[in-house]
């Protein structure tokens, strides 16, 4: 009898591992699933990525890519695909973490919403400082500036590595950190009232997760699609003069005249490429935690 709140608590310790395990799991195989959408669209993103590097319109964007030929076309679309898995599997994994280790001492926490926003920020900071060198190799090898002196993924590797951190692998950092980091806080904040409000007017769950992930994305799409651009201009060249995170925010402001509507260039695209592949993301995670359960 002395043994059985020992054993208990044994079995409800590995209960919670498994749970917790099964958060990555199902992350890593939701995001694993919305690669396809990933794939179709990467032409849309690459043509965002034009815009947002050269300040072009949406047409000569396109005749840029189509003049470089289909081969060219998916320069680039390795990293994001591996990262995208990855980083499904950390996000939504270290978030439920995360959020089970903060409930039990914010029992009385409110709102409801301030829990998983909380631990979304900490899992956004974790999964830039994982993911930075992914999308620094990734926006190298989209910018076509680069083809003739990096013309392949080794290139670009062997390159970065002999540069200072903060110059190579870890250019621009800060302000993926604060994207992401915000980004994540937002979405695991308000997907799930979001969802609650779409169900009750009667859709089915999937369905729910879907609109509720794809209108949460498209709102963070939108207030931080400035960092997306930032982000961009400061990791597509390779050495040259590095400016910090200031100077670099304020030749970008230059270039593109003090306009915000420049600024935004391209950010109706980067909409339908959340709206697609983070709906699709939602439902599948969603669905996979309320079958587990």
């Amino acid at each position: 009898m002395a043994g059985s709140p020992d054993h208990k608590t044994d079995d409800g310790d590995t209960g919670d591992t498994m749970v917790r395990f099964q958060s990555y799991l199902h992350g890593g195989t939701s995001s694993l699933l919305s690669t396809l959408p990933t794939v179709l669209v990467f032409p849309v993103y690459k043509t965002i990525f034009r815009q947002q590097i050269h300040n072009t319109p949406v047409c000569q964007a396109v005749r840029q890519l189509w003049k470089e030929g289909p081969v060219k076309l998916y320069r680039g679309v390795a990293p994001p695909l591996l990262m995208r898995t990855l980083n499904g599997t950390l996000l939504f994994g270290l978030q439920d973490t995360l959020l089970h280790q903060l409930a039990p001492s914010a029992q009385n926490v409110r709102p409801a919403v301030a829990l998983p926003a909380l631990a979304g920020l900490g899992a956004g900071l974790v999964e830039a400082a994982v993911f930075t060198p992914f999308e620094r190799v990734q926006n190298v090898l989209q910018n076509g500036q680069n083809d003739r002196r990096l013309p392949s993924l080794r290139s670009v590797l062997v390159t970065l590595k002999v540069q200072r951190v903060s110059d190579g692998f870890y250019r621009g950092f800060f302000p993926i950190a604060a994207r992401n980091a915000l980004g994540s806080s937002l979405y695991f904040g308000l997907k799930g009232p979001v969802c609650v409000v779409v169900a009750g007017q009667g859709l089915s769950p999937v369905a729910s997760s879907f609109v509720s992930g794809t209108l949460t994305s498209m709102a963070i799409s939108l207030a931080l699609y400035p960092l997306s651009v930032l982000v961009a201009n400061m990791q597509a060249q390779v050495g040259g003069e590095a400016n910090g995170v200031a100077a670099s925010w304020r030749a970008l402001w230059k270039s593109r005249h003090g306009s915000v509507a420049l600024l935004y260039r391209g950010g109706s695209l980067i909409i339908l490429r959340s709206c697609i592949t983070w709906g699709v993301t939602t439902a599948i995670y969603d669905m996979q935690q309320k079958r587990s359960c």
